[in-house]
């Protein structure tokens, strides 16, 4: 079935590109390199717009702020099978760490995920798909593999191109978030209107290719897409069928992790939103970022394939932190350094615990010397530090 439009805030998130734990395959997967369909009864799927073309207006918000947990409720709500059941055990476990980096404020995981359920929301798509760049890439935009994938959905650079992704004079767009994004969105709306709505079938050909699912189907005694599930396909290899698998244990391990209590109390707090636009005008980012607001740093974590030069003409799109957002600068410089050299005063003298913090790594973070912290905080060496303490550094 195909999810509701989400009215509420359509998700927009950007990751610290710290990866998560889970690894990019060391292996291409098989949707990198799908075989060719026959024009008669497969026409290949519609390219996008290439990604030159001005990007869309942002995403419709419904306040100035996005929590992890509006993010969370948008992807429930956008689940075609809600419903947990009979996930492999030998899944649960290679995912159970996900639901504690969705929620660590210390990752910018929940971010991204936020801006794909949000590209998902908005093409009227399930978000199982959301589950993808888990599998494939840990969440990490920068993410590469030896055997040749690489970006967000771990494209091989045939897909990438076959998809408007760009990749040349030494840029990766499968590195841009933002376009990799686009053309997996792209992709994935064509497979799951060609297979009837049916999201595993989508999934599988994704990872497969379109032709190779299509041939299972005649083979099978399935009269269509819609009822056919994956065990009904004969003829495809483990890793196909593992693949659904897999999202779907991811799935359970969220909406398992959704009933508790402190899990969602991780996720109530304001979330990056980013926004797409396109890096266009220059080849310089310093100065393309110093005359639109942003900052240089953040724009190169979030962008890996910003990090050097790009084709002549061509506009690259980038995800960028929206105003009033950390990494956007404010327009009057003055009022922004007052703001900000306030702030970091106040950084700078305090610190709060977070979960899994000691005494000894926040000193070493912040250059204090461990009996220092102790003296000024009052504590003792076998103190117990609680999530939320604010110590003092000065």
């Amino acid at each position: 079935m195909t999810p509701r439009r989400l009215t509420l805030a359509a998700m927009v998130g950007a990751c610290l590109l710290s990866a998560c734990a889970v690894q990019p395959a060391t292996k291409p997967a098989p949707h990198a390199s799908p075989a060719p369909a026959p024009e008669a009864t497969l026409p290949p799927p519609a390219t996008p717009a290439h990604p030159e073309i001005p990007p869309p207006p942002a995403r419709p918000l419904a306040g100035d702020t996005v929590t992890g947990l509006d993010i969370y409720k948008a992807f429930r709500d956008g689940l075609a099978e809600p419903q947990c059941d009979n996930a492999q055990e030998r899944w649960r476990r290679h995912f159970a760490h996900a639901p504690e980096r969705l929620g660590n404020p210390d990752r910018d995981t929940l971010a991204l995920f936020g801006y794909v359920v949000g590209a998902l929301r908005e093409a009227d798509l399930p978000t199982e798909f959301a589950l993808i760049p888990f599998v494939e890439s840990g969440y990490a935009p920068g993410a590469r593999s030896k055997a040749g994938p690489a970006g967000l959905w771990q494209f091989v650079p045939a897909t990438a191109r076959d998809h408007g992704v760009r990749i040349a004079g030494g840029y990766d767009g499968r590195l841009a978030p933002a376009e990799s994004t686009r053309a997996a969105v792209s992709y994935l709306d064509h497979l799951y209107r060609r297979f009837d709505g049916n999201w595993r079938l989508a999934l599988m050909a994704y990872n497969a290719g379109e032709f190779r699912v299509k041939k299972a189907l005649q083979r099978s005694s399935n009269d269509g897409a819609g009822g056919a599930t994956p065990q009904s396909l004969p003829g495809l290899a483990p890793l196909t069928y593992a693949y659904v698998e897999k999202l779907h244990a991811l799935a359970c391990l969220l909406e398992e992790a959704g009933e508790q209590p402190q899990w969602r109390a991780q996720l109530e707090r304001p979330v990056l939103m980013l926004r797409e636009q396109a890096v266009a005008g220059t080849r310089n980012l310093q100065a393309w970022a110093n005359t639109q607001g942003h900052d240089l740093a953040t724009l190169r974590r979030l962008n890996p394939a910003l990090g050097g030069a790009w084709p002549s003409g061509h506009a690259p799109l980038a995800l960028v932190p929206g105003p009033g957002q950390p990494g956007h600068i404010e327009a009057d410089p003055l009022a922004a350094l007052d703001r900000s050299a306030a702030t970091n005063a106040d950084a700078a003298a305090t610190y709060t615990v977070r979960r899994g913090d000691s005494a000894w790594t926040i000193a070493k973070r912040h250059g204090v010397a461990i009996a220092r912290l102790l003296e000024l905080n009052g504590l003792r060496a076998d103190s117990v530090l609680k999530p939320g303490m604010v110590l003092r550094l000065r």
